[in-house]
């Protein structure tokens, strides 16, 4: 077998890791960021959360809410706000189609990976999504525990 090469450029960045536990993900979109230079370097050193992080469409335009990106200290005069409203980048098709989702059908717009792209550039992926309620976790968690002992099971006979 064959090994394959991994691309240098390739980065996760940020993960949120609870947004398929809290929702009921539909649909995921890529989305473009746009991103001061400061951001960028803080990006490839590694220091950002989107776990409480949220995406809207404001006017026409979609917007993500509450991401952190931690400050670069190497920046001296052109330091960024950590914690301000960063604008995504869709196709006018996929943001008419995230309008309708968030305010005819009730959906949220939750950010669920943001990353470094094959060609180096970042990139966030949105889920959309419709919050579960606490049974619907509970029988989520089951069937992942169900999954993972028939595995355990099927492994251990053969």
């Amino acid at each position: 077998m064959a090994k394959q090469k991994t691309d240098p450029n390739y980065k996760v960045i940020a993960e949120n890791r609870r947004a398929r536990f809290d929702y009921a993900i539909e649909e995921d979109i890529e989305c473009g960021i746009v991103l001061q230079g400061s951001e960028v370097k803080s990006l490839r050193a590694g220091g950002s959360n989107i776990a409480e992080s949220y995406a809207i469409v404001d006017d026409g335009e979609l917007w993500l809410v509450n991401s952190y990106i931690a400050p670069y200290e190497q920046a001296k005069v052109f330091k960024h706000e950590e914690r301000r409203r960063r604008k995504l980048l869709v196709s006018r098709k996929q943001m008419s189609d995230l309008w309708n989702a968030t305010q005819r059908k009730g959906m949220t717009l939750v950010p669920l990976v943001l990353y470094f792209n094959h060609k180096g550039l970042a990139k966030i992926k949105i889920g959309i999504a419709k919050g579960k309620k606490t049974h619907d976790k509970r029988e989520t968690q089951a069937k992942r525990d169900w999954s993972r002992q028939k595995q355990r099971l099927l492994k251990d006979h053969s």
